[in-house]
């Protein structure tokens, strides 16, 4: 049985550095038939460990009832993961947060004669109960017994988004984790969410980052994120700071190794914010945390969902229950990797370089210390100053240069020559040749590595992977490949006028004879797919399934009827709301989506008066993608869309906004679907 741990600086794997991905996907928020498509989803995507709340109110909405069935099967869930070759950290809470009602808890925990989230007695036993439920849902899943439960969060943003500070936040920490350890739960990793005051109890501390705040509730352009700097600083300030500004750490950084369980992979719109995550936003965001010291990739949410139907209520955080932000009362999209009906993503690829690269080379990279030089910029409105940092251990590591901002212009640099601070045996400089960098470039090189025969003095192109050479029967051997791109412009400008020997500086000119060299464009490289002992590039989704890859395609689907409705027929019979019926013929395949332009506030679609689905207008060029086959695979359906008008004058932050008449926007341009189709290859 493999062994895990930690020391300081990194994971621990069979007593060698490991550099895992992990991704959440919420079991819960989404259809249960649909669970080992998503998570080799996941996998393909470059994943290893998949992380989930367990969240109470969809468990216990009514008190002493329990839901373990459907969506809502743990148990069932926790062993498809296991079926899908992943490893699974459970989240138990049992407050969350996770833009769900009340963070999680039930409306009858509220309404008990005691605090939450406190010692107190009546509430330590109902987290007991709660507690006990769970284990005996995912008892015989651990670790220790062969199952893939690999780490236990406790709580979530204890003392930061409510909850008790200093000795008192940690003895609640430290009960809670007892309580666990007493009913049985058991795992190599205990973990507890530790930016902005959060008190760990102890626990091996998770960090977390976004590009944006949609919980902030200004309606303006807020200041640049400052995850898109190079800094040895862990927090993020802006997690939770519609419950409470950030403040600094409670933990000794320099006991605990620097990882991530919560960067964004995008963001969850409000009503009254609505930025919207582009995979450039969380790509330059990711190098930036790797080029800080990062050893752990964590990403929230990694597949986005639709939240459960309630039995009592609606199940989404919203001011009608307190919360200062209103989310969609279905919708949990996330603009995920993944998005809310399955579909692959910019950012899903995006993300695939860096998963791809670490699988190969992560194990070095954990023992590399992140050296930031001092005219690195503290703050990131500096769009002038080079953001630039490194990874070193003894003469090898990575220069890593972040240009890119999210929604500033960043300053070019041409012919810029960066010299890493180590020598060479002899005692040289390592000096990268001299190269530009434009606004919103963003990449990573190597200098100082063995590549098969032959040494890597520097590249002006980034590592990808090594596909081995072995077959997969391993009767036939091939000499392995290393796999390049080229990350930024200067260089994919050098690759394609054919000037290779510009972009690999080997020593003495010797290219290696014992591996072959492969040299892709950034956009080959987002379309790689690698197997056991080969690649492919395909713009489709390409996922192993056992011994079988299959391909994901799309193609237009049968015409879609659609026309606009008398609103009168309707109970809210307010005449500024629009409403259109959309008919969907039979058809055959893996899935069909729904594509809808639109403009206004929020739309919403209906069957037979039940709520289906509803989506956030984000701003000019807005469409909404909806999967059918969750609804009725190759079912006809007749449907009816509901748009609700927004005002020039509504209180709402958009990165773009429409074009208003009369101050008013309600409409739906366009309403085109297309088949998904599953073939073997």
């Amino acid at each position: 049985m493999d062994n895990f741990g930690f020391v300081p600086e990194y994971l621990v794997k069979n007593d060698s550095p490991w550099f895992p991905m992990m991704g959440e996907f919420h079991y819960s928020r989404y259809p249960e038939s649909f669970w080992k498509e998503a998570l080799l989803k996941i996998k393909a995507g470059g994943i290893d460990i998949v992380s989930s709340y367990v969240i109470w109110i969809h468990h216990e909405e009514i008190e002493g009832v329990y839901d373990f069935s459907g969506s809502r099967n743990l148990r069932k869930f926790i062993q498809t993961v296991q079926e899908c070759g992943l490893y699974f950290f459970l989240r138990i809470g049992p407050w969350c947060h996770g833009e769900v009602r009340n963070g999680g808890f039930p409306d009858w925990l509220l309404a008990k004669p005691f605090s939450l989230r406190t010692n107190n007695e009546g509430y330590c036993s109902e987290v007991e109960k709660y507690y006990r439920a769970i284990y005996k849902q995912v008892e015989g899943l651990f670790f220790r017994d062969g199952g893939p439960i690999l780490g236990i969060q406790i709580e979530n943003e204890y003392g930061h988004c409510g909850g008790l500070n200093g000795s008192e936040g940690e003895a609640h920490m430290n009960r809670l984790t007892d309580l666990a350890r007493q009913i049985g739960f058991d795992a190599p990793y205990w973990t507890a969410t530790g930016w902005g005051g959060a008190v760990t109890g102890g626990l091996l501390p998770v960090m977390g980052g976004y590009c944006e705040a949609p919980w902030d509730q200004r309606l303006t352009e807020i200041e640049p994120s400052g995850n898109y700097i190079f800094t040895h600083e862990r927090n993020d300030h802006n997690i939770g700071s519609d419950v409470r500004p950030g403040t600094g750490l409670t933990f000794d950084t320099a006991r605990f190794p620097y990882l991530t369980a919560e960067l964004g992979g995008g963001l969850q719109v409000t009503r009254h914010r609505r930025p919207v995550a582009t995979a450039q936003d969380i790509g330059a965001m990711t190098l930036s945390k790797l080029g800080s010291g990062v050893n752990l990739l964590g990403y929230y949410m990694y597949h986005g969902g639709t939240n459960p139907k309630g039995k009592l209520s609606s199940l989404h955080e919203s001011r009608a229950t307190g919360s200062i932000n209103d989310v969609p009362e279905l919708s949990y999209d996330f603009r995920a990797p993944i998005r809310e009906y399955g579909q692959i993503s910019d950012t899903y690829r995006e993300i695939k370089l860096f998963s791809y690269f670490v699988h190969d080379f992560g194990e070095d990279l954990c023992k590399m210390p992140a050296i930031i030089p001092e005219e690195n910029p503290l703050y990131p409105e500096d769009s002038n100053a080079i953001r630039y940092s490194w990874r070193i251990q003894n003469g090898s590591g990575y220069l890593f240069v972040n240009n890119y901002q999210r929604r500033q212009i960043q300053s070019e640099h041409t012919q810029v020559v960066f010299t890493a601070p180590v020598h060479t045996d002899d005692d040289k400089d390592i000096r990268f040749p001299p190269l530009d960098i434009k606004n919103g470039d963003y990449f990573f090189l190597p200098f100082g590595i063995q590549v098969g025969d032959a040494f890597l003095e520097t590249a002006l192109v980034t590592p990808l992977c090594i596909i081995s050479g072995n077959s997969v029967d391993d009767k036939t051997r091939h000499k392995p490949t290393w796999i390049f791109y080229t990350s930024f412009t200067y260089a994919e400008e050098l690759l394609l006028r054919g000037m290779l020997d510009d972009l690999f500086q080997f020593k003495n000119g010797f290219w290696p004879t014992t591996v072959t060299v492969v040299t892709l464009t950034r956009k080959e490289a987002l379309n790689l797919w690698k197997f056991k002992d080969t690649f492919i590039i395909d713009e489709s989704l390409l996922l192993e399934d056992g011994e079988t890859i299959f391909r994901y395609t799309r193609k237009p689907s049968p015409h879609i009827e659609y026309h606009p409705i008398d609103e009168s027929k309707f109970t809210k019979n307010n005449q500024s709301f629009r409403y259109w019926k959309i008919e969907i013929p039979q058809w055959s395949g893996e899935d069909l989506f729904l594509t809808i332009s639109w403009e206004g506030d929020v739309a919403r679609l209906y069957k037979d008066e039940e709520l289906l689905a509803d989506d956030f207008y984000t701003g000019k060029g807005h469409h909404w993608e909806i999967g059918l086959k969750r609804f009725g695979q190759g079912k006809c359906h007749e449907l009816i869309l509901e748009i609700e008008p927004l005002y020039k004058n509504t209180p709402v932050f958009l990165e773009t906004w429409p074009h208003f008449q009369e101050g008013i926007v309600c409409a739906c341009s366009s309403i085109h679907s297309e088949i998904e189709e599953k073939q073997q290859i």
